[in-house]
């Protein structure tokens, strides 16, 4: 890709946002993080960088190659993929189109013990906030942040909130869904109460966990990665019947949850179940209203990955029946070799809902600007 001086701002021209990115993974550049760690969690990770304790679980297509990502998103001096802000802002705002950016680390749920992704998360932190959120690198003011938080440390987790909820870059709390018990538990509480405290969203990017928490079917661990692949639906769908039925949208009315990369087409479905159920056994689970009516009230899911059937009206009739407009965001998955371009995906999206799910619903979600200054050359979505 041609390097270019892309800090070209129109003067005084301001322009819509009509795409919100809610699922970017920025990485750091080599040795970087190490800088916020205790030596001790450096010494393990550089054994695993050499193979110790390691096992690779996810076999996209091109793993060995590029390592699950899109090959164009490696900068030139051999650092890893969106590694650099300044190509990400080239790739992401400018050719693609998307005007605001989640940035959804991934390294702040990585670690082999609490104690170390606990030093992961906060050590993510501050990387986001001197790495991509400072004034050179942000200077278009197009990325925002999320406060990683290990919530199998809840109490640490708690403090770890408060510590960055007064920022005005971080606009989420990511945390990871594999631990257990579920998160109807109430050990989990002091989270979902310092983001209740401070209005701002908890978003859970899948994962897929290590050793005894590899996600795991009813009958047992799965024999390939498409099978095992789709068990991440199944999970997101486990924790939103916890959070339901053991009263977590009770306890904290104002929880607002979201579930990043676990596709949703399995959203509807498992609506009308738990209303069948909750229906037909009575309330003795104390809810005030619908199972489904927490979902349209509390939870939102993202686009990417997109089921997509051959019958394009399959899709629209799914989208219309669970009330997409009201609960999905906008998400391209950047800088994963499963990327969905902001163009591509607004075209499969019916035009009645396709500015909520765009945008709309993203600014009012994380409270964004609903404008931004205009830049010179960015293509616009639609």
């Amino acid at each position: 890709m041609t390097q270019t001086d892309t800090r070209d701002v129109t003067a005084g021209a301001m322009t819509p946002v009509r795409v919100v990115d809610c699922d970017v993974h920025p990485y750091a550049r080599k040795g970087v993080l190490h800088q916020y760690l205790d030596p001790k969690f450096v010494r393990e990770q550089r054994l695993r960088a050499d193979g110790a304790n390691n096992g690779i679980f996810y076999d996209a297509p091109d793993f060995n190659f590029a390592q699950a990502m899109r090959v164009d998103a490696f900068p030139g001096d051999g650092e890893f993929a969106c590694s650099d802000p300044d190509m990400a802002f080239r790739q992401l705002v400018l050719d693609s189109g998307s005007d605001v950016v989640i940035l959804g680390p991934t390294s702040g749920g990585a670690g082999d013990t609490d104690e170390e992704v606990t030093a992961m998360a906060a050590a993510t932190n501050l990387w986001q906030d001197e790495h991509w959120l400072d004034r050179e690198n942000n200077w278009h003011g197009r990325f925002f942040g999320s406060i990683c938080a290990n919530i199998t440390e809840p109490a640490q987790a708690a403090r770890e909130i408060e510590k960055w909820a007064g920022h005005p870059k971080f606009k989420q709390i990511l945390i990871h869904a594999e631990p257990r018990p579920a998160w109807g538990h109430p050990m989990y509480d002091p989270v979902w109460a310092a983001a209740v405290k401070h209005d701002i969203p908890v978003s859970c990017h899948l994962g897929r966990g290590k050793h005894n928490l590899l996600p795991m079917s009813p009958v047992g661990f799965l024999s390939y990665n498409h099978d095992f692949m789709v068990t991440y639906s199944m999970l997101a769908a486990n924790q939103i019947m916890s959070l339901i039925f053991d009263g977590v949208f009770e306890r904290f009315p104002t929880l607002k949850i979201v579930l990043i990369e676990h596709a949703f087409s399995w959203i509807l479905p498992l609506m009308w179940r738990m209303d069948a159920i909750h229906a037909a056994r009575g309330n003795e689970t104390g809810l005030s209203k619908e199972p489904s009516q927490y979902v349209k009230d509390n939870i939102w899911l993202t686009t990417q990955p997109l089921d997509y059937p051959e019958d394009k009206l399959e899709l629209t009739h799914a989208l219309e029946w669970m009330e997409a407009d009201k609960i999905l965001l906008f998400s391209s998955d950047y800088p994963h070799w499963t990327f969905d371009e902001p163009r591509w995906l607004a075209k499969h999206l019916p035009e009645p809902m396709r500015d909520a799910v765009m945008f709309r619903n993203g600014i009012d979600l994380f409270k964004l600007p609903s404008e931004l200054p205009a830049l010179a050359g960015q293509v616009r979505a639609y």
